[in-house]
């Protein structure tokens, strides 16, 4: 063997490359493994699952970990998506098939970002519960004396946790796009609504901008943003009032939509740290939806879950500037380090043990 080739027979970056391209960038096995084929190094595609479920392993006790520190988080954004589990699949034809059977059939991936102080953690769920009921589960493991935190969602109800009491905004993109899909019907009633919502997000920009704290941010909102949305609420009364739009038509339910979740749009001008959309949540489901779309479906349950773990830790690297694939090597040449003390090799502290390691 050459000198350094040691005694396994893939390298610990073998193992990270395949999760980051297969969970981070939505590569199939079947795909990577022509791709292997081709550079003249064959690695079938069962093998590359069966590398990355091993390592897996090592990684348990860092995801455990995302969650409890996650759960402290004093924001969270949540939302899911439809997933395809050919193991469950087999399960609905089975309860299809039983009139007296009402078990949900639904299979989802919930996608939720937790702020914890400046850093974003993203955590996935896979299988049958919504949005709501895997927030719930993450909150498990707040700390009892901590507050209720802020929850962004869109409007369904789903998405909100029975048992956990959270303070809800909810995402005005979602609002915004019910004008924009009208638009071309109603140009000038949507293009007033449009207006105010843009010097709404531009006053938001700037916040970010100067770097403003939440409270801050706060005051700043109300004095330039309240009066516009106070203007927009007035306009919307009117128009319902005066019977200037028909109620069930496209315009109608845009305005409905927005009325109704009036005091859940606006928190941004009464709690500090409110965010205005829930786009950052949307984003990190991309990842999951590549992946329905060029895998098509996750085998079983287990597969799933080794899934969530990955994409879970990928992304969080993502979020707070950390490389992936770099991470995963590190954790899994430290795995027994990892394990002990996983809150010591989290993506954002991992490299002070290895500074560590290398003075000594």
């Amino acid at each position: 063997m050459p000198e350094g080739g040691g005694d396994k027979k893939h390298d610990a970056s073998v193992g990270s490359i395949i999760a980051v391209l297969r969970y981070g960038s939505g590569f199939p096995f079947k795909r990577l493994e022509m791709l292997q084929k081709n550079a003249g190094v064959p690695l079938p595609d069962a093998t590359q699952w069966d590398i990355v479920h091993n390592m897996s392993d090592s990684f348990y006790p860092v995801f455990d970990e995302l969650i409890r520190q996650g759960a402290q988080g004093r924001l969270f954004y949540n939302d899911d998506t439809v997933m395809k589990i050919l193991e469950l699949m087999e399960e609905n034809k089975a309860i299809r098939q039983d009139p007296e059977n009402k078990s949900r059939t639904g299979m989802f991936t919930t996608g939720i970002i937790c702020v914890v102080d400046r850093r974003r953690i993203a955590i996935f769920y896979t299988g049958r519960n919504h949005a709501g009921e895997n927030l719930g589960l993450l909150l498990l493991r707040r700390d009892p004396d901590r507050g209720p935190p802020i929850q962004m969602c869109d409007g369904l109800a789903r998405n909100v946790p029975e048992a956990f009491a959270t303070i809800l905004a909810n995402c005005m993109a979602h609002a915004r796009r019910n004008f924009v899909d009208v638009a071309d019907l109603f140009p000038d009633e949507c293009r007033f609504v449009l207006e105010i919502l843009r010097d709404v997000y531009r006053n938001d920009a700037t916040a970010k901008t100067q770097e403003m704290s939440d409270e801050q941010r706060l005051s700043f909102h109300q004095a330039e943003s309240g009066p516009l949305m106070e203007k927009l609420k007035s306009w919307l009364d009117e128009q319902i009032d005066a019977k200037k739009v028909e109620p069930n038509s496209s315009m109608g339910k845009a305005y409905t939509y927005m009325l109704k979740r009036w005091k859940k749009l606006t928190l941004f001008l009464r709690v500090p740290g409110a965010p205005l959309d829930n786009n950052i949540c949307e984003q990190s489901l991309k990842r999951t939806i590549q992946h329905r779309k060029n895998s098509l479906f996750y085998r079983t349950l287990h597969g799933a879950h080794i899934g969530d773990i990955y994409m879970s830790i990928i992304h969080s690297c993502y979020l707070n500037d950390v490389n992936a694939f770099v991470y995963l090597t590190a954790v899994e040449d430290h795995a027994q380090q990892a394990r002990e003390n996983p809150e010591l090799w989290m993506p954002w502290n991992y490299r002070e043990q290895l500074d560590g390691q290398d003075d000594e």
